[in-house]
């Protein structure tokens, strides 16, 4: 039997990987994927391990592993440096026969590994992008990265305040504009009046931050989130006068890159679930602060309703264009 070894950090795994890969399992009869990773590696081991083996779940023949990088010795030149590799990959794999790479540092390590190397694109010209420029600029390689890791960059814009400001119709507008998804506010759906109870107020923590996670996996870049479990915690303290411990730690699943906070300086309109009209500055300034409690930076969005979603627009244009 043939066994090949492709290694790397697959930080994270980008279509150029996956076209190495499936060369490379076409050239032997088994191939070990090797990720290595140290501990502050930007993204996470586990998360990354997971992509691949993912990707791959439906070819027998690929066989993911993951090793500790704690043997790399970076001051020294390729053969020597490639030397200390192939020690700790014959500690750690079966015999290897065929290396296959597109780096530079392929032939030596392969003498080393006492294999045959195969070459793979060595400049890139099949997919010209690296995990590097993925992570400093995801968007502009966006159709490199694979399904399974566009979550992991997608920005979450969490559209933040008291009621009637408008943020249910941002956030469907702007799903729209930039043709990605939005979150609404799931306890309209689930509630009909604010006649609630604790588990009712969890029950909506819960579907609040699910329909967060379901939508972060379909999301083109952005995605747009009317509400968050702030908000889920600031009401049931009002009308509950507790907040459940498990909203905090829901919480804390979620991170949103941007907070948007609506001003109150448009019309008050009335409906079934909004209870406080009459205290609108009072609830502005409440949200506010359970903003400022956490250090959350958030941009202030006012004006009418052109003019926010004109606001809204330019800073999101901004953070596509990074």
């Amino acid at each position: 039997m043939k066994r090949g070894l492709v290694i790397g950090k697959f930080m994270p795994i980008h279509n150029g990987h996956i076209s190495l890969i499936n060369f490379a399992a076409s050239q032997c009869d088994e191939l070990i994927i090797s990720m290595s990773f140290t501990p502050n590696d930007p993204i996470e081991a586990k998360l990354r391990f997971s992509w691949i083996e993912e990707i791959f779940k439906d070819e027998p023949k690929i066989k993911p592993a993951i090793i500790c990088d704690d043997f790399d010795d970076e001051t020294l030149m390729l053969e020597p440096r490639t030397k200390i590799w192939a020690k700790r990959m014959k500690e750690v794999y079966p015999k290897i026969d065929v290396l296959i790479s597109s780096e530079e540092y392929g032939e030596p390590f392969a003498l080393n590994m006492k294999a045959r190397h195969i070459l793979f694109d060595l400049k890139r010209n099949k997919t010209p992008v690296s995990a590097t420029m993925i992570r400093n600029h995801p968007f502009r390689f966006w159709e490199h990265i694979p399904d399974v890791v566009k979550p992991h960059f997608v920005k979450r814009i969490c559209f933040y305040g008291p009621e009637s400001t408008g943020k249910s119709t941002l956030a469907e507008k702007m799903a729209s504009y930039y043709q990605t998804e939005f979150v609404p506010e799931v306890a309209r759906e689930l509630i009909t009046s604010n006649d609630i109870s604790v588990d009712d107020i969890i029950k909506i923590g819960k579907a609040q931050t699910q329909r967060v996670k379901d939508k972060t996996k379909i999301s083109n870049k952005i995605l747009f989130c009317d509400t968050d479990l702030i908000t889920t915690q600031i009401y049931s303290k009002l009308y509950l006068n507790v907040i459940p411990e498990i909203l905090s730690r829901l919480e804390n699943e979620i991170v949103y890159d941007v907070y948007f906070l609506l001003d109150i300086d448009v019309a008050w309109i009335a409906d079934d679930l909004r209870d406080f009209g009459d205290k609108r500055l009072e609830m502005f300034h409440l949200f506010k602060a359970e903003l400022e409690r956490r250090k959350i930076s958030y941009i202030l969005i006012s004006g009418d309703y052109n003019n926010r979603e004109e606001m809204v627009k330019a800073i999101v244009d901004l953070i596509l264009e990074e």
